[in-house]
């Protein structure tokens, strides 16, 4: 037969093997001829750093046997798949008794219309269920329940959550420095990440910035395969994909569905591949390897991909000529747009059958045919005998390797990030400017009393308080460290310490350039012990809200919502902190006692305060006087002991952020428990073998 020669761009087709297409019993099948001279002495490299992981790993083997998954509903009427928890609550039925294995070396779909629970499941699989939702059964790796080290698997997201400030080339390198173990060199993790970005096809946008709101960059189906690329840096044996052709056109989720499936041909690694997918095109179907159709979270059908169209057919529905399968078994399945007189209609003139009937027979069908049998044949053997235990779990980078990358990693953020803190700067710079105009030349007079006071106010609370300018850009790095950590690619602890070391340059940077413009010009005392002093407190209260907005973000990650909490509890502080109301006037309960003592303004208006009055005679009236009796500041201790308590602050602050971001994951896995209750269906309780994996050097 001839062979048709496969076109396709230089991005689809670069560095890896060349394919044709030739007419065979099941439609188009591939033909692979020989790679390049250039790729096979790459991968040569990788086999050897691929040594240096552990050596060589079995396949895995992944089954399910009789999974539930409820969740708890709190408004409706109750209805049949609805089920009482015992406690007066009630749960539905999201995925109902489902069975199934993925092989190795094989790429599963899972297919279904939209409610019908493929992401649930793909959720359960990989151990990233809800914690309102209750799940039970037996999910077995390699024949046992055991869980799945760091490493062993890997999940790509939907969204692709990046920093889009980064260029390829730095996403993928970044991360393979902080997810491979310090054995291997940095010239090693490098040709890691390049032979990576080589096998999904980006080795041409390598140096192109990811790109997002606002900035140009790759385009969507590159960005599915940057994410893909970050998540196989490990070499995982087992890949979860949710919707990885999602936003993408029937090209572009060709190509990237192509790369994955060809993953195996270029790392030689028989990886088993899950993935749930919406409505794929002719050529994305012929791709699959297996398919497990879903509707209302049963299974109507589970076994090869070729064989979905024959299946349909001997139950009355075949698949018209010239139609994707996958658009004829979503319209036969799809029990959204049913309305009851149509089917009327359309029984009469064309025999149609309605879908609700149609999928109970489907449903029916499946689990009397052989294709059924033979999943329940395999399940079985698979308990009995399995293929031997998941390999130890492969080491990280050290902690302190992986402070230093995400110190580099967030330093090169932010100098990008225009909204990070350029911005800041430009309307700091603009509003110290103004205010030393308003306050220019404060001279010595009775007046000058207050005006001091009104400037050093302002600057320690207002001009700190348009810090929260930076909480969107936070949120997104949240949201990158939220899925990185969610895949263990390294601990809070050494987050933490990246992002606090990489913003103080420019917080100091902050600091001193409008710090220089409204402390000379409004004749403040002008000497450098006074000005430093100035600027300390200043880029102390910088960071103390940054600290803040950073807890707000942990506990409330909406973003109007953040901005919302975060301005107004620094409205609280700011009322409470001896300037709007002296510390004698303020009410007692709330204010006094314990805000008052709490807000970090009292400290920094106190340190300002005595910064400036101390050692000077304004209109015959000593410092220390004003001080005392204007201003009400406890002066049983220096200035010094105000910066000491801001700076001690921020490490507070920070350590709170972290207690909470620990205690969030730790509570997860009780909540889930507490919602649950005790299960009333199947004979197995689903052990999570995708936890968050511990680290090695990193908390």
């Amino acid at each position: 037969m001839a062979s048709i020669h496969h076109l396709c761009p230089p991005e689809a087709c670069d560095y890896e093997a060349r394919h044709s297409f030739r007419a065979g019993a099941s439609g188009l099948e591939i033909e692979t001829t020989t790679l390049p001279v250039e790729e096979t002495t790459t991968r040569k490299k990788m086999k050897k750093s691929d040594d240096i992981d552990g050596g060589e790993e079995k396949g895995i083997w992944l089954t399910w046997k009789d999974v539930w998954v409820t969740a708890s509903i709190t408004t409706g009427k109750k209805k049949k798949e609805n089920i009482n928890n015992g406690n007066g609550s009630r749960r539905k039925i999201i995925l109902g008794g489902l069975s199934g294995y993925a092989k190795p070396g094989e790429l599963l779909a899972i297919m279904g219309p939209s409610g019908c629970g493929k992401s649930t499941l793909l959720d359960t699989l990989a151990g990233r269920l809800g914690s309102n939702t209750r799940q039970t059964g037996e999910i077995l790796i390699n024949g046992h329940k055991q869980a799945l080290a760091y490493g062993t698997s890997a999940y790509v997201t939907q969204d692709d959550t990046l920093l889009t400030t980064l260029t390829v080339g730095e996403a993928v390198y970044y991360s393979a420095q902080l997810q491979l173990p310090d054995t291997m060199s940095k010239e090693e993790k490098r040709e890691r990440a390049e032979f990576t970005i080589r096998e999904m096809g980006l080795q041409d946008a390598i140096n192109t910035r990811i790109g997002g709101w606002g900035i140009k960059g790759i385009s969507g189906g590159q960005k599915r395969r940057v994410s893909i690329c970050i998540e196989i840096l490990t070499r995982p044996r087992l890949l979860f994909l949710d919707e990885p052709t999602s936003g993408l056109d029937s090209a572009a989720s060709y190509y990237v569905m192509n790369r994955i499936a060809s993953l195996d041909r270029k790392d030689g690694i028989q990886r088993t591949i899950i993935a749930s997918i919406h409505q794929p095109s002719t050529e994305v179907f012929q791709l699959f390897d297996n398919l497990c159709l879903l509707s209302s979270g049963r299974t109507v059908f589970l076994g090869p991909a070729s064989a979905a169209s024959e299946f349909f057919a001997s139950n009355g529905f075949p698949c018209p000529a010239l139609q994707n399968p996958s658009d004829h078994f979503l319209k036969t399945i799809n029990k959204d747009f049913d309305d009851n007189q149509d089917i009327e209609l359309g029984l009469a003139g064309t025999q149609r059958k309605p879908t609700e009937e149609a999928i109970e027979i489907l449903v029916k069908s499946y689990k009397s045919s052989d294709l059924n049998q033979q999943v329940q044949a395999e399940l079985a053997a698979l308990s009995t005998q399995g293929n031997g235990m998941v390999e130890k779990q492969r080491g990280h980078a050290s902690f302190h390797t992986q402070c230093i990358v995400l110190s580099k990693r967030s330093f090169v953020n932010m100098r990008r990030d225009v909204g990070y803190y350029w911005l800041r700067l430009v309307i700091y710079v603009g509003l110290a400017v103004g205010l030393a105009t308003l306050f220019h030349d404060l001279g010595k007079s009775e007046e000058s009393i207050k005006d001091r006071a009104s400037l050093l106010a302002f600057v320690s609370s207002f001009m700190t308080f348009m810090s929260i300018g930076g909480f969107p850009s936070f949120v997104e790095d949240m949201k990158v460290f939220q899925r990185e950590r969610l895949n263990g690619h390294y601990g809070v602890t050494a987050y933490v310490i990246g992002n606090t070391l990489s913003s103080i340059p420019y917080l100091l940077l902050v600091s001193f350039i409008p710090g220089v413009i409204v402390y000379y010009l409004p004749g403040l005392q002008k000497t450098v012990d006074h000005f430093i002093f100035f600027c300390s407190v200043l880029f102390s209260c910088l960071m103390l809200v940054e600290s803040l907005m950073m807890i707000v973000a942990s506990i409330v990650p909406n973003f109007l919502m953040g901005i919302i909490t975060g301005a107004g509890l620094q409205g609280f502080m700011m009322l409470s902190g001896g300037f709007f109301r002296l510390p004698n006037d303020l009410p007692r309960i709330f204010w006094k006692y314990p805000l008052h003592f709490v807000a970090f303004h009292r400290y920094a208006f106190q340190g300002l305060y005595k910064n400036e009055y101390e050692g000077l005679r304004i209109a015959g009236k000593s410092g220390e006087y004003i001080l005392r009796s204007i201003w009400q500041v406890n002066m049983s201790y220096s200035k010094w002991v105000d910066l000491a308590i801001l700076l001690g602050s921020i490490v507070v602050y920070r350590v709170l952020f972290l207690a909470i971001i620990k205690g969030t994951e730790k509570m997860k896995p009780m909540l889930s428990s507490l919602f649950s209750g005790p299960p009333k269906r199947s004979n197995h309780i689903m052990v999570n073998p995708y936890a968050t994996p511990s680290h090695e050097g990193a908390t």
